[in-house]
C-alpha cells in the first residue's frame, strides 16, 4: 500500500464519521445555545464589519483594528479552498457536495462566533506582545497544557507546513505543468513571502487590509459576468446541488459515480478547508481586534464566513456549473480554469491564476502567521527564525509535488487540528453564551 492509499484510508474513518458528527455537532449546538445568532444579528454583523471602515491604522504589539483582523482572516479562508477546492469537492462528490458546505458553514457561523469570542476572552500579553488563539483558551480556560500543545503542534505542520504547500502546488499548477517552472514559481512565491513574514503582525496587517477587498471585488465581478452570460443555466445549476445532495447520480445523470455519504464527506472537508469555522484558524487573527467585548469580533467572524463560502465559494461553484465544465474527468484547479475559459475565452486561464496567487499568497501570509503564534506559544520567540526558514522550504517543495497526496496530507492535518479545538469549543460554550447575553444586555443598548 502506497502513502497515498494509507491517507486516503486514514482521511475516510477521519472525514467519514468523527468529524462530519463533530463539526456539525458543535455547529448545531452554537446555533441552538445561542439561539440562531448568525441570522439573528447578521444584519448589525454587517454593519460592524463594514460600517466606518477606515484604512490604515497600524498593527502592533498592542494588536490590529477589527477590520485588520477580518481581512487576516478573510486571508486564510479565501484561498484555494475557493477556487481548487470547490472544484475538486464537485468533481469527487458531486455538485451536492456544495450544498453540505452550505449546511456546513451556516452552522459553522455559530461555531467561528464562539472560536472569536474565547480568541477575545484569553487574549493575553506574552513579552510585551499581544497575542492568542485556540492554545490560550484550551490551556487557560480548559486547563489542558497537554490537549494546548497538541493543538499547536498540529496546526503548525497542518496550516504552516502542509496547508503552505497546497496554496503553492495551486499557484505553480495554475501557471505551468512544467516542473522547472513550477519549482521556480515556489522560489518566487517564497521570497515575496519572505519579505512579509519578516515585517511581523503590522506588515502582515497592512498586507492583508490592502489586498483582500480588492482581490475579492476582482474575482466576484469576473465571476457574476460569466454566471449573467448563462443566466439560463442558473436554475439547473441550482437543481443539480439540491438533487445532488440526496441524490448525487441523478443530478449528474451519472456523470460522477457517488454517493451521498461522498458529497457529505468532500462537501464538509473542502469547506473546512475553505472557511475554517471550528478548525481553530482563525481565532488567532480575531484574538488581535482591538473591539470594545469579545462579541463584537464574533459578529464580525460571521461575516468572514459569509463571504467566504456563501459569495465566493457559491459563485466559482455557479461558475462550473453553469458553463458545463464538469466532464466527470478533470478536477482540481483545472476544472476551475476549464470553467473560466469556457466563459471567458482565452482570458480565462489567465483569470484563474491571477485570481488563485492573490487568494493562495494572501493564504499563506495569514497561516504564516496563525503557525507563528503557536511556534511562540510552545517555545519562545527564539524558535521564529527556524519556523520561517522551513515554512519557505515548503512553500517551494509543495510547488512540484502531486496534488492529490498534498490535498489528503491537508485534510489529515487539519481533521487532527480541529479535534482539541473543538474539544475546548464545547468545553467552554457556557461562557461563550453567558459573554453573548452580557453584550444584549448591558453593552448592545449603549453602542
Amino acid at each position: 500500500m502506497d502513502l497515498l492509499s494509507i491517507v486516503k484510508s486514514i482521511n475516510d474513518i477521519l472525514w467519514g464519521y468523527i468529524l462530519i458528527f463533530l463539526l456539525c455537532g458543535t455547529g448545531i449546538y452554537f446555533t441552538i445555545t445561542l439561539k440562531f445568532v448568525q441570522v439573528r444579528k447578521f444584519k448589525q454583523a454587517m454593519k460592524k464589519t463594514f460600517g466606518g471602515v477606515k484604512f490604515g491604522h497600524k498593527a502592533g504589539k498592542d494588536g490590529m483594528s477589527s477590520f485588520q483582523a477580518m481581512t487576516t482572516s478573510i486571508a486564510a479562508q479565501v484561498g484555494t479552498g475557493n477556487l481548487a477546492g470547490a472544484a475538486t469537492a464537485i468533481a469527487s462528490g458531486g455538485p451536492g457536495a456544495i450544498f453540505w458546505m452550505w449546511l456546513s458553514a451556516f452552522f459553522g457561523m455559530a461555531t467561528i462566533f464562539a472560536e472569536a469570542v474565547l480568541g477575545q476572552k484569553f487574549k493575553q500579553k506574552v513579552n510585551g506582545e499581544m497575542t492568542g488563539g485556540p492554545a490560550y483558551y484550551i490551556s487557560k480556560g480548559l486547563k489542558s497544557k497537554k490537549l494546548a500543545a497538541f493543538f499547536s503542534v498540529t496546526i503548525i505542520i497542518a496550516l504552516g507546513f502542509i496547508g503552505n504547500m497546497v496554496q503553492s502546488n495551486s499557484i505553480s499548477a495554475a501557471i505551468s505543468s512544467n516542473t522547472n517552472i513550477r519549482i521556480m514559481v515556489g522560489v518566487i512565491v517564497a521570497a515575496l513571502a519572505g519579505m512579509i513574514f519578516i515585517g511581523g503582525v503590522g506588515r502582515i496587517a497592512s498586507f492583508t487590509e490592502k489586498v483582500v477587498p480588492v482581490m475579492a471585488l476582482f474575482y466576484i465581478i469576473g465571476s457574476l459576468a460569466i454566471i449573467i452570460m448563462n443566466f439560463t443555466n442558473v436554475g439547473q445549476a441550482f437543481k443539480m446541488i439540491f438533487v445532488g445532495a440526496f441524490n448525487p447520480k441523478a443530478a449528474t445523470g451519472g456523470l460522477i459515480g457517488v454517493g451521498v455519504k461522498e458529497a457529505m464527506r468532500y462537501g464538509i472537508a473542502r469547506g473546512l478547508f475553505s472557511n475554517e469555522a471550528g478548525m481553530g484558524s482563525t481565532p488567532h487573527a480575531h484574538a488581535l481586534a482591538k473591539v470594545n467585548h469579545p462579541a463584537e469580533q464574533g459578529l464580525v467572524a460571521i461575516v468572514c464566513v459569509f463571504i467566504d463560502t456563501f459569495v465566493i465559494l457559491t459563485l466559482t461553484a455557479l461558475v462550473i456549473l453553469t458553463t458545463g465544465a464538469l466532464d466527470g474527468k478533470t478536477t482540481g484547479i483545472d476544472l476551475t480554469q476549464k470553467a473560466f475559459t469556457s466563459g471567458m475565452g482565452s482570458f480565462g486561464g489567465p483569470f484563474v491564476a491571477i485570481a488563485l496567487f492573490f487568494f493562495a499568497f494572501s493564504t499563506i501570509v495569514a497561516w504564516y502567521f496563525f503557525g507563528e503564534a503557536n511556534v511562540k506559544y510552545l517555545f519562545g520567540k527564539k524558535a521564529l527564525t527556524t519556523y520561517r526558514w522551513l515554512v519557505l522550504v515548503f512553500i517551494v517543495l509543495g510547488a512540484s509535488l502531486k496534488v492529490e497526496l498534498v490535498w489528503e496530507l491537508a485534510d489529515t492535518f487539519n481533521g487532527l487540528m480541529v479535534i482539541p479545538n473543538l474539544l475546548a469549543l464545547l468545553g467552554l460554550g457556557a461562557l461563550v453564551k453567558k459573554s453573548l447575553k452580557n453584550y444584549e444586555d448591558d453593552f448592545e443598548e449603549k453602542n
